[in-house]
């Protein structure tokens, strides 16, 4: 049954399968400035690390085509063939991202139970490594930029830093006003970017146009080849170029798909091959410009325009960065990895624009100590490309098993494509492994952190459930109860918030036995998240009419989409319920969970002294259910449960 339209409610928006003409170009331009600023800030660190002294090679001819080969083939095989190409096309309804994906995939009912817990640690550990690139991301690129500074003058030298944390901590402050207002600019200053990049890069490629050898895949093979020695840590800051190719994937539900890929094929790849050649190409020429060849690409008094712009895109790569965190937090809040957190929505008309204090804090105190820890974006490249490779890795797994699983492909097919993304990325990955002890570390310990908080989270709300369900009494036997005409029954409605469809919530038999009293009308609602992007709002509400005034209700939503129950009620008022605002009162139950000195069994899961503590106290910091499901606070009444585990 399908409610009638002037029911209020949130519909997430939707970008055209297809879009053509001017549609079509503002799309393309707003993908550029959401999508590719991080991307299209590596040219200000990229070709440098390759060539940095001490770290791997001298910039000498067949050197410098080789790193260049390289790079020029890293952009087509890893974003153009892989992600452009293919990745793309594994859309969860319209969404990506690898939390899209491992929706997609775990979402097969006839999987087996252990590959299923190997395919959901794999995307679990990817989007957590994701966290680790967020925190490095905004230091990184605002550090790149600042960094100009030093070209103009070694007098700047030592506002480098201090000009970069205050760029930062203005950026997060920011974040509560949403991006609505300054999203607009993106695009445009993006756009600006790319062809003042590519601009350069074509002078200095027309001065030395023999750089352009560096096409030839061989010089790439080459260096590789007779600098085995040196291969891996050359591969290890390549992958700076292709930083930023997992957000083509992640904000395609923004976009869509053809806009992201007319941007990339039509301006980045072009501008960016450029900007490498042409700072390759200033190389040849002039191979004391190793210290920062991109600033070197431009006149002098062309500098300090130049810093500003690329302070800008550092900015706007870091946005997207942060925003790709609130928007990855909110999917594992509805997926059940993560506690409930703050949810603010900054635009009335756009989804997807959500801020999370709790995450930005975090993210910014992160950012902040790794500035002033790290204090270089040379010395912020050894940390940066595991967590881009990591993730990467994991994408191209789950990739395999949709190919296989869910498109049916034949195995030779899997093996040779899918085959050929892991062999690539194993490698792209091993070769920042080696980097580890000189900042690795840092995405590394940020993603197992947040790997072991999901996935306690997850397994012990599932514990935890299992043991209210011990408690809980059938629905049947309470509404039978109730027959004897001896609870009394008052004015109103009440609405008891319970995780269960099935059974008498625990809160409403706490109700019962303390306050003796009952509405009118009870109303049993569950909110459950599936795994899709979102459901059509004609299937939001699931009713039951049972006896004694009582009702039970499901609402189900999508891991992009934010409950609301006054949405729900409003559906249920169209379906005959009477529930008056003013005479709603809704229950909530809150656990408080008291630690056993043993370990916690329960229905063959298990969970070990520690890491119920953790999740003790992370339960204990959830935000409340009241205020996640914006409930009005003078209608709510929360009863509390002590659960020894």
């Amino acid at each position: 049954m399908t409610p009638p339209t002037a029911v209020p409610h949130h519909e997430r928006h939707h970008v055209e399968e297809h879009p053509t003409g001017k549609r079509l170009a503002v799309l393309t331009l707003a993908a550029l400035g959401v999508v590719y600023g991080d991307i299209g800030t590596s040219p200000l660190y990229a070709l440098r690390e390759c060539f940095k002294p001490g770290h791997a090679l001298t910039p000498e001819p067949e050197n410098i085509y080789g790193v260049l080969s390289l790079i020029f083939w890293a952009l087509m095989l890893v974003v153009t063939i892989k992600y452009v190409t293919f990745i793309m096309r594994a859309d969860n309804r319209g969404e990506g991202g690898v939390l899209a994906m491992l929706s997609l995939v775990v979402g097969r009912q006839t999987q087996h139970p252990r590959s299923r817990a190997v395919l959901i640690a794999i995307g679990l550990f990817g989007a957590a490594l994701l966290y680790g690139d967020g925190a490095i991301t905004p230091a990184i690129s605002v550090l790149g930029a600042m960094e100009g500074l030093e070209i103009v003058s070694m007098k700047f030298e030592a506002f480098v830093v201090p000009f970069s944390v205050s760029i930062l901590i203005g950026l997060f402050l920011i974040q509560r006003r949403g991006t609505a207002a300054v999203g607009a600019l993106f695009g445009p200053i993006t756009l600006t970017w790319f062809l003042v990049i590519g601009a350069l890069g074509f002078h200095e490629i027309l001065i030395e146009p023999r750089i352009l050898r560096a096409v030839n895949p061989w010089y790439g093979i080459n260096l590789i080849l007779t600098q085995s020695h040196m291969a891996m840590i050359v591969v290890g800051y390549v992958v700076l170029a292709v930083t930023g190719a997992e957000a083509l994937y992640a904000d395609m539900g923004h976009f869509g798909r053809r806009p992201i890929r007319l941007a990339w094929l039509a301006l980045v790849l072009p501008c960016l091959t450029l900007n490498y050649f042409g700072q390759g190409a200033l190389l040849l020429r002039d191979p004391s410009a190793v210290t920062n060849p991109f600033y070197m690409l431009a006149p002098r008094w062309m500098l300090y325009p130049l810093i500003a712009l690329a302070t800008s895109a550092a900015i706007i790569a870091s946005q997207a960065m942060i925003s790709g965190a609130f928007s990855i937090t909110m999917q594992c809040v509805q997926l059940g990895y993560s506690p409930r957190v703050t949810i603010k929505h900054t635009s009335a008309k756009t989804e997807g624009q959500i801020y999370i204090p709790e995450v930005n804090w975090a993210l910014m105190v992160g950012c902040l100590v790794i500035t002033l820890a790290f204090r270089g974006s040379s010395e912020l490249s050894a940390a940066y490309g595991i967590a881009v490779t990591g993730t990467m890795l994991a994408t191209s797994v789950l990739f395999g098993v949709v190919t296989a699983a869910r498109w049916n492909w034949p195995r030779w097919q899997v093996a040779a494509l899918v085959g050929g993304f892991v062999l690539m990325d194993t490698a792209l990955f091993g070769s920042n492994v080696a980097k580890l002890a000189h900042g690795g570390w840092v995405p590394v310990s940020i993603a197992i952190v947040l790997f072991i908080a999901m996935t306690t989270w997850k397994r012990g709300r599932a514990i935890l459930r299992e043991r209210l369900q011990e408690i809980t009494m059938p629905l049947d036997a309470f509404l039978k109860s109730l027959s004897s005409g001896k609870i009394l029954r008052v004015p109103g409605t009440a609405v008891f918030m319970t995780s269960e469809a099935a059974g008498a919530p625990v809160v409403l038999l706490h109700h019962l036995k303390h306050n003796k009293v009952l509405h009118e009308q009870v109303i049993l609602l569950s909110i459950t998240t599936l795994a899709v992007p979102e459901v059509r709002h004609a299937e939001r509400l699931s009713m039951e009419r049972l006896e004694h005034g009582f009702v039970r209700a499901t609402a189900v939503y999508g891991f992009m989409e934010s409950p609301d129950v006054t949405e729900v009620l409003g559906l249920l008022r169209e379906q005959g319920i009477k529930a008056r605002p003013m005479e709603t009162s809704y229950y909530l139950g809150r656990e408080l969970l008291i630690p056993r000195h043993k370990a916690w069994k329960e229905g063959g899961m298990t969970m070990s002294i520690w890491r119920k503590r953790l999740f003790a106290f992370m339960s204990k910091n959830a935000l409340s259910a009241a205020a996640f499901f914006q409930l009005p606070p003078n209608r709510v009444v929360e009863l509390g449960t002590q659960i020894e585990f």
